[in-house]
């Protein structure tokens, strides 16, 4: 599956063992290992693209980089696992996502709530970034995810979405995933797979407005869309 991304032009592959759905019950870090560890060793000896891991788990983070992980992609922003702050000090040349939530995976969307959306999660990566860099996490090492779907209204993630040039106020990159998430089913009904073009709406929003990075499914449809976009705004 990830060396056909590769093959469909993936710039990074991201790895997962533990589901960070709305609800998705917790798995030991010995589980979680057992299911990425393999495919990163075998991806790693195929070919040398970068790998992001999507753990909050210190322990993951550290295997995972023995076994080759590039990146570390972290739901919580460092905040479920105090350690995972050592892991990134040790290994002073992996960049790491932070992602945006309220609340965890399993209650974050029970009644996520906010007064101003942008704002508050604009505070929060305030908070965050200034945290990493008082702990020897330098800031160019630093990405940031407002995290679509992770404890927002429906409301709150198309308000993040029309203002997310707003987050590129730190100076530091901002990933963006909504690929085939539910807020696009809301607006269209669909199924997780057929929401091909409502993705690549969003994508078309993030390339606008100069996102670095956005998280997809379907690799082959997004780069093709990519490309002509790219090639229209580099007309002379």
């Amino acid at each position: 599956h990830a060396l056909r991304m590769i093959e469909n032009g993936a710039d990074i592959i991201d790895i997962g063992g533990e589901s960070s759905r709305p609800g998705a019950k917790k798995i030991s870090a010995e589980e979680e290992l057992n299911r990425i560890i393999p495919v990163i060793s075998r991806l790693r000896e195929k070919s040398d693209i970068p790998i992001s891991v999507d753990t909050y788990k210190a322990e993951v983070a550290k295997r995972a980089i023995s076994a080759g992980a590039s990146m570390i992609n972290d739901i919580s922003a460092l905040r479920f696992d105090k350690q995972m702050v050592e892991v990134l000090q040790k290994n002073e040349n992996i960049p790491v996502i932070l992602m945006h939530m309220q609340g965890t995976p399993e209650t974050m969307q029970q009644n996520p709530f906010y007064e101003d959306t942008v704002e508050e999660i604009l505070e929060f990566f305030r908070e965050r970034i200034d945290f990493c860099v008082e702990h020897g996490i330098s800031k160019d090492r630093i990405i940031i995810d407002p995290g679509i779907g992770f404890g927002k209204r429906q409301s709150d993630n198309l308000i993040i979405l029309k203002k997310i040039s707003e987050f590129r106020c730190f100076g530091v990159p901002v990933l963006v995933g909504a690929s085939r998430k539910s807020f696009i089913g809301k607006i269209y009904e669909s199924s997780p797979e057929s929401r091909l073009e409502g993705s690549l709406a969003v994508t078309a929003i993030a390339h606008e407005n100069d996102v670095e990075m956005i998280r997809v499914h379907d690799v082959e449809e997004h780069k093709k869309f990519l490309k002509v976009l790219q090639t229209i705004r580099n007309a002379e």
